[in-house]
Order: structure tokens, then sequence, then C-alpha cells
């Protein structure tokens, strides 16, 4: 039987810092060359490359302002249709 280890506050407050500042370093780069793009991306490309906080995206799904499509649990965005919205040209 292994040893039981308890958790305090502390601890779960220090594992969201950390776990937050990992999740905000930058690892998405912007594709340069379009035709190696993917057609499709996720949600956390988007807000990259929109430079929009997750509650913004959630306002223009609700909207209507950005087309996704929804499979499983995860929302995915036409690269052509964040590209019209990047350069002005979108809805």
């Amino acid at each position: 039987m292994g040893t039981i280890e308890f958790i305090t506050r502390e601890d779960l407050e220090l594992f969201k810092q950390e776990l937050f500042a990992e999740l905000r370093r930058p690892t998405f780069k912007v594709p340069v060359d379009k035709n190696k793009q993917r057609p499709f991306i996720k949600s956390y490309e988007v807000i990259k490359l929109l430079g929009i906080s997750p509650g913004t995206l959630q306002h223009l799904r609700k909207t209507g302002q950005i087309k996704f499509s929804k499979i499983g649990g995860l929302m995915y965005y036409r690269y052509e249709d964040i590209e019209a919205m990047m350069n002005g040209t979108g809805r």
C-alpha cells in the first residue's frame, strides 16, 4: 500500500499558477506559407492569431460573427475565415 499524501490549498494554488503560466507560454507560431496551413484550426489557435480572450471568442461564436464546427467537445474554425477576419474582409 502506498503512502498517503495530503494536498493543501497552497499546493493547489501553486499548481494553478504553474499551469496557467505554462498555458500562457507562446507555443503557436503564425504560419508563413498559407499552402502549408491546415484547413481547420482549434480555438486556442484562433485566440493566438486574433489576439483575443477565450471569452471574446465565445462571444463571437454566440453572436454569429465567426463560423465554427463542433466535433465532440472541440470547436474548429476554417483558417480561411480567420484569415479574412484578420485582414478585415470577413463578415
